[in-house]
């Protein structure tokens, strides 16, 4: 069975920095080397909003609201994947979650689709 676990959330003041962690369960170290992986973030009432793809060839993509500010990366031995957080604003307050997809196109488009999803984590940031 797939499961992705994240980790590392909670509270911070403002200008603080967070490191989410998302360990994979379930895949072999090649297959899991396959996926194209992402952190998105969801507050109550709004649409899930993309925050990092990593895909399975390096590339990478931030949201445009984290640019420059967090930084995603992978352990393809280990199976897991980061979001480090820096210069937390209370807009970065939200829950946070992991996913996995092996679509050739992924699912940065279409976060609702994506095949495997972590169960969240907090991230809280105060004034």
């Amino acid at each position: 069975q797939l499961q992705l676990v994240e980790s590392g959330g909670g509270s911070v003041q403002a200008g603080g920095s967070l490191e989410l962690s998302c360990a994979a369960s379930g895949w072999t170290i090649s297959s899991y080397n396959s996926y194209n992986l992402y952190w998105f973030r969801q507050v109550p009432g709004k649409e899930r909003e993309g925050v990092a793809e990593l895909r399975h060839d390096s590339t990478i993509r931030y949201g445009d609201a984290v640019k420059g500010r967090f930084t995603v990366s992978r352990d393809n031995v280990k199976k897991i994947h980061y979001l480090e957080m820096n210069g937390l604003t209370p807009e970065d307050t939200a829950m946070y979650y992991c996913a996995a997809d092996l679509l050739p196109v992924g699912c940065w488009h279409a976060l609702d689709r994506c095949a495997n999803v972590g169960q969240g984590t907090q991230v809280t940031v105060s004034t």
